[in-house]
């Protein structure tokens, strides 16, 4: 079972691809993923799922990570959210999007850090701990940050009630991470069981939430696929750059330099596509850029970490 658990994670792209391929062929398979069970949507429960395996890996250290490495904590944390919504701004008008196709690209900016980031900073043999750190205060900060950043942006675009958004988030993301917390905290051992499944639990969750947007907008994605794949391919090695750029002109060594640019580059993208859902029901298309960024990000990670750890590895 380890051991198959163990290829699960190492080829998780191939099984992104795999879902993506069954998705667009078969589009009605996976379109339960954005229905309701019970009164609550599939996709916020996937999403919930994925965020209690983060929290139970989170401890105290990740918190007080604030307090001993503030330069670093704080620089991540601003451009996490000045530097990625402003850029899904620009390309959203520099490519005159749509509606819908904005307020998808800009939830993706504004959404906190990716847990995916931490696996792929690990591999990129960067800062591990400040990784963790900041993905878990983005996160927690993300219920106040993100609606208010969301609303500045396109406010004036389409009217949506930030408070709301503020509860979703809450809901979808705080609750389930402090329920993984307490269970880390109170039950160790069990937590530390959990480990070894939750991973995959997670990544099948990822390409459950991937499948459901894909299959649902096929003939949207088909039609202008070219466009908006080009725009998150963008937005994520601008990114990727402007993480190097902030790290370097601080002054940050090698590991912390691409644990920012990692960090930065990716995004909570399961979340950005459930609260487009969820927020913005008569815009179908807002849930694209999430589902599309999350096959790109896992992607394009993995390559950098590969190249990271093969050609630019520094011992400082």
């Amino acid at each position: 079972m380890n051991k198959f658990l163990s290829y699960f994670e190492k080829y998780f792209f191939l099984v992104i691809i795999l879902f993506v391929v069954v998705a667009l062929a078969y589009p009605t398979t996976f379109t339960w993923v954005l229905e309701d069970i019970y009164g609550m949507a599939v996709i916020n429960i996937l999403l919930s799922i994925i965020l209690f395996g983060m929290g139970t890996t989170l401890k105290l250290d990740n918190f007080l990570n604030v307090f001993r490495k503030p330069k670093e904590i704080l620089l991540g944390i601003s451009a996490q959210y000045i530097i990625m919504p402003l850029l899904a701004l620009l390309l959203a008008r520099a490519f005159s999007l749509d509606t819908a196709l904005t307020v998808g690209l800009i939830l993706v900016g504004t959404v906190p850090g990716g847990t995916a980031s931490d696996v792929i900073t690990f591999l990129a043999k960067g800062d591990l701990a400040l990784s963790v750190s900041l993905t878990a205060v983005s996160t927690i900060i993300s219920p106040i940050l993100t609606p208010v950043i969301t609303l500045l942006l396109i406010g004036n675009q389409i009217l949506f009630n930030p408070l709301d958004m503020f509860i979703s988030i809450v809901q979808i993301v705080i609750i389930p991470i402090l329920l993984g917390l307490f269970v880390n905290y109170k039950f160790p051992d069990f937590a530390n069981k959990l480990k070894d499944y939750l991973p995959t639990v997670s990544a099948i969750a990822i390409c459950l939430i991937i499948g459901g947007v894909l299959g649902a907008n096929k003939q949207a994605i088909l039609t202008s696929s070219w466009i908006i794949i080009l725009i998150v391919v963008l937005q994520y090695c601008l990114g990727i750059l402007l993480g190097f750029a902030v790290g370097y002109l601080s002054g940050m060594k090698w590991k912390q330099i691409i644990t920012i640019a990692i960090e930065l580059a990716f995004q909570n993208s399961g979340l950005s596509t459930s609260l487009a859902k969820t927020h913005f029901p008569n815009l179908a298309t807002a849930t694209v850029p999430g589902a599309l960024y999350s096959v790109w990000q896992n992607f394009a990670g993995s390559v950098l970490a590969h190249i990271f750890r093969k050609y630019f590895d520094q011992e400082n």
